[in-house]
């Protein structure tokens, strides 16, 4: 292909809303091009490493007997309601109505319809299993688009999902896909890491992440020292490396003092001269998910946890078995609750439950708020002062804590989150009725499975992870061309008949090459090939080819090659490597 019969403009810089290198680069590139926030037009170059990555999603889940189908990005209200998605979904759903009145949205995901395409068929036990995939455009309506592709509000996306009679069968294809997932993703051959996570609203009792490290990654990742374990930060088992010994044997009488104006842990550690990993915070929240308009009720609860620790929504969302994490109570709620404005609250006395986290549960004769303003407490023991519903893990995991699986520590990373598969059980089966007759010719619920990839996704993190000061390195499985070719004389005949020679050998391999022809300066056409950053560069002019010296140069290591034109078409093929 001739850059002269291509659409590719690129930019000297970028866009003032372009935040991490790889949107920078899409963008500077040509590759991609905003129409309005969280929406953008793939060019060329980009569709063309789209449509790689998707052969490569197709070729490895084709294996394992996935079929491919499409369903519409369009669905009516009423299947939503099914699984009580339409509420629960939020404003991220966008909902809209036709000229009838009827009511619909766009799909952020699909288990609601294709639920609704298998559950007419799947009606005997010998139907399964089945395995359905897609790769379709999904709708998110984000508060805040940024970060390009990573986090857009209209996307490509691959998803899958299975259909099993037992969990036994669920769990064998749940494996499946999580090889066939390791082997997409060791052939882009970048650094990733499948991690422990939360199934959030889509459900489910087991799920891991597909995580591309990157400094630009959006979420937290801790992996031990010693071990394959990584867990992202939300739901990652947070351990103490060494237990807590309280160095009291015996409970003290509760006393109340005065602390004016210590309405922090920070504060109270000043005044009272003790580490805020021996006093304890009280938090509130509210269980009302205001999933039912009737219910205005408030449904306070209380979380316990050292000073020193942060809580964990999450953990204390699945804790709870709620649909999303719990909202914190207002202040004037608060007061509503506990009698006490915020800074002064505790456990002592409270009608409502109680949860502590597991690094409470040690601690004896400790500080906490005395629900009245300006006072806490001291010598404060559970048990005897107070009643705790239930202990658990319920602080954020951090740097340094106990691996869950060896006496390693856990160190952080940043992940950008390419694929998520789920084993998901019956929950929508028994919500939208999804019934076969097992051998004995009983009604049962079949087992779901399900396995997404953020197709558009994935091609930008390949760049946030392999890029450097110039621009793309892009990895040879997705790239849209395999060779760039500097033609710096084009109105020269022996260099352009040259050119064409040498592209024709080049692609006799099926390596593809783009030949930038253009009316340009040498230097002007080399900071684009940096830029496009596709894996070799040759370059051609009427000076080299009289010296009979063509420069080959990889991009990933820089490294460069004067060779003479004969060799050249074997240099390329041993840098691609074949």
């Amino acid at each position: 292909m001739k850059w002269t019969k291509t659409h590719i403009f690129t930019l000297k810089e970028a866009p003032s809303d372009a935040e991490i290198p790889s949107h920078k680069l899409l963008v500077r590139a040509g590759f991609i091009k905003k129409l309005a926030p969280g929406l953008y037009t793939y060019g060329a170059l980009a569709l063309k490493a789209i449509r790689k990555f998707e052969n490569i999603l197709r070729e490895e889940l084709n294996k394992e007997d996935a079929i491919e189908v499409l369903m519409p990005v369009v669905h009516p209200k009423e299947l939503w309601e099914e699984t009580n998605r339409w509420g629960e979904m939020g404003a991220g759903l966008l909902k809209f109505k036709n000229r009838n009145n009827h009511e619909f949205c766009l799909a952020a995901t699909h288990e609601e319809a294709v639920v609704d395409y298998v559950r007419h068929e799947l009606k005997s036990y010998r139907d399964f299993p089945k395995n359905i995939y897609q790769i379709q455009t999904k709708y998110r309506d984000e508060i805040r688009p940024r970060f390009g592709l990573m986090r857009g509000r209209e996307f490509s996306m691959k998803d899958a999902y299975s259909f099993d009679i037992d969990q036994e069968g669920a769990l064998k294809t749940y494996d499946k896909m999580y090889k066939a997932y390791q082997r997409i993703f060791d052939r882009l051959g970048l650094q990733y890491r499948i991690v422990q996570a939360d199934a959030g609203n889509i459900g489910g009792s087991q799920t891991h992440e597909f995580q591309l490290l990157a400094d630009a990654g959006e979420d937290a990742l801790l992996v031990s020292d010693k071990t394959q374990f990584a867990a992202n930060i939300e739901v990652c088992p947070a351990i103490d490396p060494v237990p807590y010994v309280s160095p009291h044997t015996s409970e003290l009488p509760v006393e109340k003092f005065a602390t004016p104006g210590a309405k922090t842990i920070a504060d109270l550690e000043k005044l009272t001269g003790i580490p805020a990993k021996e006093l304890v915070k009280t938090l509130y929240f509210s269980a009302n998910e205001g999933l039912d308009p009737k219910d205005k009720s408030l449904k306070a609860f209380a979380v316990l946890l050292r000073g020193s620790d942060e809580v964990n929504p999450i953990k204390v969302k699945n804790l709870l078995k709620m649909t999303n994490p719990p909202l914190m109570l207002t202040d004037e709620e608060v007061k509503e609750v506990t009698g006490a404005n915020p800074g002064s609250c505790g456990p002592v006395g409270l009608q409502i439950p109680i949860y502590a986290d597991n690094g409470v549960q040690p601690l004896k004769n400790y500080i906490v708020g005395a629900n009245e303003d300006g006072f806490h407490l001291k010598n404060v023991n559970h048990g005897r002062d107070f009643q705790i519903t239930q202990v658990a893990d319920l602080r954020m995991a951090r740097e340094g804590d106990k691996c869950p699986e060896s006496d390693g520590r856990l160190k952080p990373y940043r992940g950008i989150e390419v694929g998520h598969v789920f084993y998901l059980g019956q929950k929508y089966a028994k919500k939208m009725n999804g019934v076969f007759l097992d051998k004995n010719g009983k009604s049962q619920f079949y087992e779901m499975g399900c396995y997404g990839i953020g197709v558009t996704r994935t091609v930008q993190a390949c760049i946030e992870q392999s890029h450097d000061q110039d621009g793309i390195i892009w990895p040879k499985a997705i790239t849209p061309y395999h060779v760039h070719i500097c033609h710096l004389d084009p109105k020269d005949e022996s260099a352009t008949a040259y050119v064409d020679v040498l592209t024709k050998e080049i692609e006799t391999r099926n390596w593809e090459v783009l030949v930038d022809d253009r009316d340009e300066r040498p230097g002007f056409k080399f900071k684009d090939a940096d830029l496009l950053g596709f894996p070799v560069r040759i370059v051609v002019g009427k000076k080299g080819l009289e010296g009979n010296q063509i420069e080959v140069v990889n991009r990933k290591t820089k490294e460069v090659f004067k060779l003479p034109k004969e060799a050249v078409v074997q240099k390329v093929f041993e840098l691609l490597g074949n």
